[in-house]
């Protein structure tokens, strides 16, 4: 028969620190959370063999009494609360009292501490089950935590750690994540007597450019919405700077990191209309909001919270983040540059193989954009500006007016792929299909939205041959098809006859279009494909319609695009998240021909 009997309290906190202290980064996170609600101003991190050996951390935080080392590293101790009402509006980074307590159960540890107002520090060690009494201690000031030979007492589970460079690797995260959230202290890594990363305390921009570097911070927007008592800033990376992984995924709530599946869900929906397929989104943002509105009592490494209003936050923190990511090229963004342009990333495209070199009329513009139709009848829709520049003359305007462009002038085509055009920078190479695919697209949207999607009747119908499912659709959702531009009757059993489209894909290929804008119906449902899927289908619409590869343009015409694009939100990716053009500096343009050497 069993008998029920307390466990000893040793054992007690080596049962915790299964939870708490996984890994020497995980003994780190704490530490440094403690000397962050410490008020510190400067902190130091020394680490030996990945962390395994060796994690210590000096603060010049307000430190610890004499009479106070030995409560702090019994379990439940702490300065941070005291009662009910204050775990639910915690304003600190730690609050459970449990941390070293744990820590000191799997390693030896000193901790050694000064208060302001007493005459030296005192410290104490902890060796197993052993514990020192408190003695007189150089320390200056603030907290020292040396933690040595962790998981030394339970060879089992110190067989679980990986190799030094993977330890080091999942401290230097943490510390990245702690430096993130704090840009007014002041952090000095160390690694085997080497500094890693010396960051001085400065600006929430500063602090970024130094963890994450200047590429992140040149390729990226910044954030910064307010709503009632909720304030969302910092930045997130334009789509061309997306990751293969989740590397560079940083959102603090209330100076705490968090990873969290209402946030992430709202970060992804944000960014699904200008991701490329796999890639993942890069972002630095700070969530300040009402300590009493978000639970982090959740799970003891205090990465997961519970938001009181969640649906309202997950709306702000979508628009907030879409806002960001839609606004138009401006004179002062800068774009990354490639050093030498057969380095430009090349995409699939997905494109016919048929070729027109026929230089097309000049009411190809017209086409272009649906305005031989007035195909949008807000104003807004048609605000693009034909540059004056002819076929017959190619130079671009001078340099004042270029100012105004931050996309340029066009100068020709590459291949019948790329426009090449010409700004104050350097040289603009433009994906014309992926840039047009992108305008299409969002006229669309704002068409569909507006419900004024205009139609194009056909001067003869285009009839082919359809399946009975595809018959069966035409008849179900005449409706749908209505709002999406289409027109299309069933002729027999086996054929349709589609008699308009949208205005702006009367140049597709009409039966390519209603082959792919039925299959759309077959997956999803009229309900879906009005709301949930709405942007798929539109993208669809907009790809069909968007100018092919090898269909060659006037000057006019490339121009007439990049002016488009300039008042186009997300004009810099299409619609797969492909970036649609790149800049090359004439400074970098110089260096490949060793201009001034």
């Amino acid at each position: 028969m069993t008998t029920i009997k307390p466990l000893p309290e040793l054992l007690i906190n080596q049962i915790a620190a299964g939870e708490v202290v996984e890994r020497p980064a995980s003994a780190l996170k704490e530490i440094l959370e403690n000397s962050v609600d410490a008020g510190a101003k400067k902190i130091t991190v020394q680490l030996q063999q990945g962390g395994v050996k060796q994690v210590r951390v000096m603060d010049d935080g307000i430190g610890i009494a004499k009479d106070e080392l030995l409560l702090a590293l019994t379990r439940h101790s702490t300065s941070k609360i005291s009662t009910l009402e204050d775990l639910h509006k915690i304003t600190s980074l730690g609050f459970r009292g449990e941390a070293l307590a744990s820590i000191a159960a799997v390693a030896r540890l000193t901790l050694a501490s000064r208060k302001a107002e007493q005459d030296h520090a005192w410290q104490l060690h902890v060796d197993g089950k052993s514990i020192s009494q408190p003695e007189p201690s150089p320390l200056a000031s603030g907290t020292m935590l040396d933690v040595n030979d962790l998981y030394f007492n339970i060879p089992a589970r110190r067989k679980f750690l990986k190799s030094e460079t993977t330890e080091f690797a999942h401290c230097d995260e943490i510390f990245k994540r702690i430096a993130l959230a704090r840009a007014d202290i002041e952090f000095v890594l160390h690694h085997n007597g080497k500094v890693r990363r010396q960051l001085r305390a400065g600006s929430s921009a500063q602090r970024i450019q130094s963890v994450l570097g200047e590429e992140f911070s040149q390729t990226s927007a910044i954030v910064d919405e307010q709503s009632a008592d909720i304030h969302l800033h910092g930045m997130v990376a334009l789509p061309a700077y997306a990751r293969s992984s989740r590397d560079t995924q940083y959102f603090f709530v209330n100076g705490r990191f968090v990873s969290d599946k209402l946030i992430s869900h709202a970060l992804r929906e944000a960014y699904r209309d200008v991701l490329h397929l796999d890639r993942h989104a890069a972002f630095v943002l700070f969530l300040d909001i009402d300590p009493e509105s978000v639970d982090v009592n959740v799970h003891p490494t205090k990465t997961e919270v519970r938001f009181r209003e969640s649906r309202a936050l997950h709306q702000f923190i979508f628009h907030a983040i879409n806002k960001a990511l839609a606004a138009p090229h401006r004179e002062t963004e800068t774009r990354p540059s490639a050093p030498v342009i057969a380095s430009f990333p090349s995409y699939p495209r997905g494109e016919p193989a048929s070729v027109n070199t026929v230089a097309q009329p000049a009411g190809f513009y017209g086409t272009l954009f649906g305005r031989e139709t007035n195909a949008y009848a807000p104003a807004q829709l048609n605000t693009a500006t034909v540059s004056s520049t002819t076929s017959t003359n190619p130079l671009p305007p001078m340099e004042d007016k270029q100012d105004s462009h931050p996309l340029g002038f066009a100068l020709g085509q590459l291949h019948g792929i790329y426009i090449l055009a010409q700004n104050t920078r350097g040289l603009v190479v433009v994906d014309m299909h992926a840039a047009h695919e992108r305008i299409m697209y969002e006229k669309l949207k704002i068409a569909l939205d507006l419900q004024i999607m205009p139609m194009q009747p056909l001067l003869i119908p285009v009839t082919f041959h359809a399946d009975s499912l595809e018959i069966a659709l035409v008849e179900e959702n005449q409706a749908t098809l209505d709002r999406l531009g289409f027109e299309i009757a069933v002729l027999s059993p086996t054929a349709l006859a589609v008699r308009a489209v949208p205005a702006t894909l009367q140049e597709a290929d009409i039966v390519q279009l209603t082959h792919d804008i039925l299959n759309e119906l077959r997956e999803y449902g009229a309900s879906q494909i009005l709301t949930a899927k709405r942007n798929e289908i539109l993208a669809t619409m907009a790809c069909h319609g968007a100018i092919r590869a090898n269909r060659r343009l006037t000057i006019e015409e490339m121009n007439a695009l990049l002016r488009e694009m300039e008042i186009t939100e997300r004009a810099d990716q299409c619609n797969h998240g492909r970036p649609t053009w790149f800049e090359t500096s004439l400074a970098d343009l110089d260096k490949l021909f060793m201009r001034g050497k």
